[in-house]
């Protein structure tokens, strides 16, 4: 606690992503509607597989705990952002600065090492298919959920243990809708070179790295679909592509921004909304939602709920 009590800066102030009045209220109403459709369809998908018993596979253990991530994602920063257009509301205290980038940089570290495992799970049924209940089991899932959230906690330690302690003296103004590192360092009265290569050697470099692996198992898996079944190449190519949009938009703004930290243009804006606020909303409808059987599992549960007012249960065929 130290660091914050020799910092000189008690507060920040946030310029979001426009100063026009137009634009604020523009923007609070998109971005209200939103942040509401990402929590109550992540919070859907997350119920559905914990309700649903023949759901409780490791996929869909690692696709729920993908839903919690992106919520939590969405929710460090967005409310914040949505509030910043209503005026007066633009400021933010050292101590909640500071959480900001603990939270961000947290749960994109989870969601880098889950996204990898997702994409292990997928290459083992697809490639070993024989061999699948075996390597995928309970535990080794567990195991990669922990790994994952593991991973994320001591990434964000790493980017802050020296953070805290750097002078912050003015000025106190952060050219973003969030607090984030690179820009937050800038504002040290003392020169951050070497923390700045840290950073980008922590983060940018990670990034890009796990960014080539996935790229390289979508390639091994279509490839080994191509070879085995013409059929199944088609479907495979189209779930891949789905999937490599959403892991673009995530990694993509991540290594522009932190491979490139000294930066400060507006693109830096736009980019930090792809991955805390259109990805979390594009998780569910490309990895859960395109899948029938998480959709079946919904519509039932859905229809059970309605019907359970007062109305009676409707009946399904037998799959």
């Amino acid at each position: 606690m130290e660091g914050f009590n020799n910092s000189r800066v008690s507060e920040f102030v946030l310029l979001g992503l426009t100063d026009s009045t137009e634009l604020q209220i523009f923007f609070f109403v998109v971005f209200s509607i939103l942040y509401l459709i990402t929590m109550l369809g992540n919070c859907l998908i997350l119920l559905t597989v914990i309700s649903t018993p023949h759901l409780h596979s490791p996929m869909y253990l690692l696709l729920s705990n993908l839903s919690v991530i992106d919520m939590c994602l969405s929710s460090f920063a967005t409310p914040k952002m949505i509030v910043g257009f209503l005026p007066q509301h633009n400021t933010i205290s050292f101590e909640g600065c500071i959480s900001q980038i603990f939270f961000l940089h947290l749960f994109t570290g989870t969601e880098i090492v889950l996204l990898i495992s997702m994409s292990f799970d997928r290459y083992i049924a697809i490639c070993k298919p024989l061999h699948y209940s075996i390597i995928m089991n309970q535990r080794v899932c567990v195991g990669l959920v922990v790994t994952s959230w593991t991973v994320g906690f001591l990434h964000t330690t790493s980017q802050l243990a020296f953070t805290l302690y750097l002078p912050f003296c003015g000025p106190n103004i952060v050219d973003s809708f969030f607090c984030d590192l690179p820009l937050v360092i800038q504002l040290a009265c003392i020169d951050t070179y070497i923390l700045g290569i840290f950073m980008i050697s922590t983060s940018g470099v990670i990034a890009l790295i796990s960014f080539l692996l996935l790229l390289t198992s979508y390639i091994i898996i279509l490839t080994t679909v191509k070879k085995h079944s013409s059929a199944g190449s088609s479907k495979a190519l189209s779930t891949c592509t789905a999937h490599f949009i959403v892991v673009l938009m995530f990694f993509g703004p991540c290594i522009f921004i932190y491979v490139w930290p000294s930066t400060n243009f507006l693109v830096d804006k736009v980019l930090s909304v792809f991955y805390t606020i259109f990805t979390p909303l594009l998780n569910p409808l490309i990895y859960t939602l395109r899948n029938q059987e998480v959709k079946i599992s919904m519509k039932k549960k859905i229809h059970y709920q309605y019907f359970n007012l007062g109305k009676t249960a409707p009946q399904y065929p037998v799959q």
